[in-house]
């Protein structure tokens, strides 16, 4: 497994990371703590020490599976958990994966933290990141004072922004405000292949400020890890049944996204990569980005992807191609 800087921070990940809210949550077909654990030990053994979780998983319970599972390795790993949306006051509100309520203050910043610092079983976070802050918060001037405060007294290593949910134009602005006005350490975006709105004007405006992105969502929710077929259908517990607003866009989403895949066997032909692999790849290509979050959720999916640092990066012809692929919303005709 290879590992990348976070900038500025002195901290090494490794590029492949687990998200951890697959095994935190039920929206990923998880329902046992037993399957969680072994597949957050598994990963571990198989090299990927990067770990991203967040205190409104399962209402904390995300950080305490992860304790749970590798509190043992605490030296040896790298934890992300995210603040901000208060489950603490409003438990029993969500419907699906309807936001909660926010609260960004420096009080419930300082509250959360110790929180998670009791839940994840340490004395210190290495990257806490605002969840899905709109654009007021992070211009907030008392929430990052307040984490620079945690930061001196070292409660923390690191603090950055997860941006989302999915208004792209929106998740512009505040990542260029996280980057470019605050100089976040880190900033998680979604982005993959068949996806790039986010990281088309973010990927610059990083490695202008020396800020490193994380990625989650490499795999466009299935569309390129091989999950997705064409009778694939989604139950509301299913996160992908939110992904779209009606049974119409869910089926256009799909049958969509499949045609776009069948341009991209290029990446895999005689190549050494599965589609899972390259997909990694494409999204570490940028020396901007510092690591990418698949969603783990089988053990084949986690030695496949675990694997990805061993296999060929892609070639500038290969990405060039996809460029031009995506330039056209996948309207050309297949490479040769």
């Amino acid at each position: 497994m290879k590992s990348r800087p976070l900038a500025r921070t002195g901290l090494q990940v490794s590029e492949i990371g687990f998200g951890v809210w697959t095994v935190g949550t039920t929206w990923w077909g998880i329902k046992d703590e037993a399957t969680g654990l072994r597949l957050l030990r598994r990963a571990f053994d198989r090299g990927i020490a990067f770990f991203d979780t967040a205190d409104t998983y399962g209402n904390g319970y995300g950080e305490e599976i992860l304790a749970k599972a590798l509190g043992a390795h605490r030296r040896d790993l790298v934890i992300a958990t995210k603040f901000g949306y208060d489950f603490y006051h409003h438990a029993n509100e969500r419907r699906g994966q309807q936001e909660l309520p926010q609260d960004f203050s420096p009080a419930h910043v300082t509250f959360a933290l110790e929180q998670s610092l009791t839940r994840l079983q340490t004395d210190v976070i290495d990257l806490y990141q605002l969840h899905n802050p709109r654009v007021d918060a992070i211009r907030r001037d008392d929430t990052i004072a307040a984490l620079e405060a945690l930061k001196r007294a070292g409660k923390i290593r690191a603090y950055g922004v997860a941006l989302g949910p999915a208004i792209a134009e929106r998740q512009v602005e505040e990542g260029r405000a996280a980057m470019a006005e605050r100089r976040c350490d880190a900033t998680q975006i979604i982005y993959n292949a068949l996806e790039q709105m986010l990281g088309e004007p973010l990927l610059p405006v990083a490695r202008e400020h020396g800020v490193s992105l994380m990625a989650r969502v490499p795999h466009a929710s299935g569309l390129l890890d091989g999950t997705v077929k064409p009778e694939t259908t989604y139950t509301e517990n299913d996160h992908r049944y939110h992904r779209v607003s009606t049974d119409e866009k869910k089926r256009l989403w799909q049958e969509q996204g499949l045609k776009k895949v069948e341009r991209l066997d290029f990446l895999t032909d005689g190549t050494g990569r599965t589609l899972g692999q390259a997909a990694l790849k494409f999204v570490l290509s940028d020396p901007a980005m510092a690591a990418v979050f698949p969603n783990i959720y089988t053990d084949a999916q986690l030695d496949e992807f675990a694997a990805t640092s061993a296999v060929p990066d892609l070639t500038d012809d290969e990405l060039a191609t996809l460029s031009e692929l995506y330039r056209h919303n996948f309207s050309l005709e297949r490479p040769a």
